[in-house]
């Protein structure tokens, strides 16, 4: 057969490990789909394109592999564009394939055409147009940079004639990984490892780019060990450290409550250390939380935010950066002797543990003791996600996936499908508010056609609980956050799957307990009232 452009790009992407392709689509991408479906990549229809990007978020949460989403010009860009700054913010490799007119053509023709390379470079990491005989170097190109470094998202325009049009063979040749980069030798890195042998009172905040380095994980959980330095992690980064840990101090970021407990830890340090820590998850309480005297950074990319500042810092590798400044120094094993830690890790239990025999703090506490330790969470965007973040412990890194940078709606259901299609045997559940369900109850259906057992416990309140929670802290008026009432468990009946209301806790655990045996997805809805996350956060 010989082979096509959309046949090239198609065959390079399954090498890269790419299994699934996420979109809608229309006459422009016909061939790329049929190309994707010839080289092994399975692609899944969706409701809408946001969706699909999460979805294709999801599969590279659970393989590594680059996610795909698949959007037609004109409207499929146009509704893609959320989930791709999503992806650009919360740093993830996504390759989006589309189709573009002829740009011949363009010079007659207007219907759906707009500039998508210039809509999409704000966002993405690279764009690039397809042009004949030269798609193998391309896509090349484009899976590069979508991984390298701080991982992100990469446009490719595809015009209708080069997709069909004969390609040479593929150049054999493709791009190694490149060497992690070390610190290098400098006066600057002996001072840091001074710091650190000196230091009797060291905290670490790690984030996202953690999670972007091969082997961090395990070289930070030897790092803090050696030098027993506890760790506050961003809601990203959770499990890096498993949080039964006595050195783990959890994740932290969208919640006054917990700043109470963590912030003061930064500020009476003696040495801070941010490591692959991206503040854009953050609030604006962690604006500059530390002396830049006492801190030592290690990332990815030159600190230009602006956000904290630290007077040694050192652009390389995670791990490496975190080998350079162990390296030959003793263990230290007398940190923080006034045990301010284990009070610390108690405080934040205390903060977040449920007191109420009804409510969503209990109703998270609930879940996580029935269902596995390896049980994969997905969370929305809303005051639950805050609360989830607090009381929900990870063991492993990866099992709390969420929108962090970008916090949009809408994103915990097909987070969830696109991991559960990736890994089918990982036990999976899904929390959501009922306004971020509503946003994506189509792709309920989506679920139903994948036959995937998802379980979703939506927390009912018929409101934009966390906004109307801010009108109320600034004294404004209760405006445009009320929505009538879904019956979610009907809606789910009504698919043919299985929907539920739980009132009491009775009902959760009976609930779970048949919801993980379900060849069907399970909903599992929860009226915890008006006001309910009030002095919880």
């Amino acid at each position: 057969m010989t082979l096509t452009t959309v046949d090239i790009i198609a065959q390079r992407l399954f090498a890269a490990g790419c299994r699934h392709a996420f979109g809608i689509p229309v006459g422009e991408v016909l061939a790329m789909m049929e190309a994707l479906d010839r080289a092994g990549i399975s692609f899944t229809l969706t409701k809408h394109e946001n969706a699909a990007g999460f979805m294709a978020e999801g599969t590279h949460h659970a393989n590594g592999a680059p996610g795909i989403l698949l959007a037609t010009v004109g409207p499929g860009i146009a509704n893609a564009f959320n989930v791709i700054a999503n992806a650009q913010q919360d740093r993830v490799p996504l390759i989006i394939l589309s189709g573009c007119i002829d740009e011949d053509v363009q010079l007659s023709f207007s219907h759906q055409i707009f500039d998508h390379k210039a809509v999409m470079a704000p966002i993405t990491k690279a764009v690039f147009t397809a042009s004949k005989g030269a798609s193998d170097l391309m896509i090349d190109k484009a899976l590069a940079i979508a991984t390298d470094g701080r991982a992100g998202p990469v446009y490719i325009d595809i015009p209708i004639r080069v997709a069909t049009s004969a390609h040479p063979p593929a150049n054999a040749k493709l791009r190694k990984p490149l060497a992690p980069v070390a610190p290098a030798q400098s006066p600057q890195l002996q001072q840091a490892r001074a710091k650190l042998a000196a230091s009797q009172k060291p905290i670490m905040i790690a984030g996202l780019d953690v999670l972007y380095d091969d082997g961090t994980t395990q070289e930070l959980k030897r790092f803090v060990e050696h030098f027993q330095v506890p760790l506050l992690t961003t809601y990203k980064a959770k499990g890096i450290l498993p949080e039964h840990h006595a050195l783990a101090l959890g994740g932290h970021g969208l919640s006054p409550r917990s700043d109470k407990t963590a912030l003061p830890l930064l500020a009476s340090a003696d040495l801070v250390l941010a490591i692959g820590y991206d503040p854009i998850e953050m609030r604006a309480g962690w604006i500059n939380p530390w002396d830049p005297a006492k801190a030592i950074e290690i990332c990815l990319i030159d600190n230009t935010h602006y956000v904290h500042h630290a007077d040694l810092s050192f652009t390389c590798s995670i791990k490496q950066g975190l080998m350079a400044l162990r390296d030959g120094l003793p263990p230290n094993e007398a940190t923080w002797p006034n045990g301010d830690i284990a009070q610390a890790r108690q405080q934040l239990i205390n903060s977040f543990s449920s007191k109420e025999q009804w409510g969503p703090a209990s109703i998270i506490e609930t879940v996580r003791r029935m269902v596995p330790t390896n049980t994969i969470a997905t969370a929305d965007t809303g005051a639950h996600r805050i609360l989830l973040s607090q009381i929900w412990q990870c063991h492993e890194p990866r099992s709390l996936l969420q929108s962090t940078g970008l916090c949009t709606m809408g994103c915990a259901l097909p987070l969830a499908m696109g991991y559960k299609l990736a890994k089918p045997d990982a036990p999976m559940i899904v929390f959501t508010g009922d306004a971020g369900l509503e946003m994506v109850l189509g792709e309920l259906a989506t679920v139903r056609d994948l036959s995937l057992p998802l379980v979703i416990v939506v927390f009912v309140d018929a409101s934009l609980a966390l906004i109307e929670l801010k009108q109320r802290a600034m004294q404004r008026q209760n405006l445009g956050v009320d929505f009538g009432k879904t019956d979610f468990a009907k809606v789910a009946n009504a698919m043919g799957d299985n929907g539920v209301l739980a009132s009491n806790m009775t009902d959760i655990e009976e609930e779970l307990q048949k919801a993980f045996d379900q060849d069907l997805f399970t909903i599992i809805a929860t009226p915890i009232g008006r006001k309910a996350y009030d002095g919880k956060l």
